[in-house]
């Protein structure tokens, strides 16, 4: 078994952190915590220390997606990278081990990534996002499926995901300065140069977000903005257009299933604002 470096971003995080670091103690196979900390104001340095994990200190205004979670790779010892976001919650002692077991015989596969389910209290919108984007049946991705998912076939995310660190050396580690998208980015990038990405469906973690209104335009707005800067993933992959009307098909099916019906006029509400913002985005770069 390779080396597993567990590699998080960290900024205020002692609400959650304590509970985190348990939860890897808890795992069979971590080698290493890595705590990429932006000058936190709160007991999160404290925390981490008390845990053992190793701790590298930026300032908040050097702080990136990309850039930051690089520096965290690099400083690393693993030949496995895990990255975590410090408000997601592996369930169960093997969810580290069961997301990095792809790589074990398959050289092909650059990067991995678990299921994000919502935790008891998230809304029935959060709920959706997570069942649309993590479905129960597992799947490993190459750049073929692009003719049949678009930019969906490089979709992974960095609140639970592993990477094969000679993978990210070849393609250029996380582009610097991205405030968004750095793992898809960075999963189209290891599809066009031969790897492939695989979901691991029982490799669970929970991590769920209710964002309000402005949250949601905002984020949109963002993703479009990061779309049209890195228009070329549009071009080799597809437009977003179309997984966008597909999602919004999707959670009125699951709001009906649900008997949520009254909250079908706000998805519609915020569908829509999300379609302006992600527009918005676009045409501001």
């Amino acid at each position: 078994m390779h080396k597993i470096s567990v590699i998080i971003p960290t900024l205020n995080a002692g609400a959650s952190l304590g509970g985190l670091l348990t939860a890897l103690q808890a795992q069979s196979v971590v080698s290493e915590v890595v705590i990429i900390d932006s000058a936190s104001s709160d007991d999160t340095l404290r925390i981490a220390q008390a845990y053992g994990a190793r701790i590298v200190r930026i300032e908040r205004s050097d702080f990136n997606h990309g850039g930051t979670r690089t520096k965290g790779g690099e400083v690393a010892d693993g030949a496995i990278l895990v990255y975590l976001t410090q408000d997601a919650l592996p369930m169960g002692a093997q969810a580290v081990e069961t997301l990095v077991a792809p790589f074990t015989g398959d050289d092909q596969i650059g990067a991995t990534y678990g299921r994000q389910l919502a935790g008891p209290g998230a809304s029935p919108f959060a709920a959706h996002l997570r069942a649309f984007n993590y479905p129960s049946q597992a799947r490993v991705k190459s750049l073929e499926d692009r003719t049949c998912l678009g930019l969906k076939a490089a979709f992974l995310s960095n609140s639970f995901a592993a990477y094969r660190r000679s993978a990210l050396e070849t393609v250029g580690w996380f582009k610097e300065g991205l405030m968004m998208g750095e793992d898809v980015h960075v999963g189209a990038r290891l599809l066009l140069a031969g790897y492939r990405i695989a979901y691991v469906a029982q490799a669970r973690v929970c991590h769920a977000h209710d964002y309000t209104f402005v949250q949601e335009f905002r984020r949109y707005m963002q993703i479009g903005a990061f779309h049209q800067a890195e228009a070329w993933m549009l071009r080799m992959f597809g437009i977003a257009e179309g997984e966008g009307l597909r999602y919004v098909q999707s959670e009125l099916q699951y709001l009906s299933r649900q008997r949520q019906y009254h909250l079908i006029p706000l998805s519609l509400v915020r569908n829509a604002l999300k379609y302006i913002g992600y527009r918005w985005g676009r045409w501001r770069v």
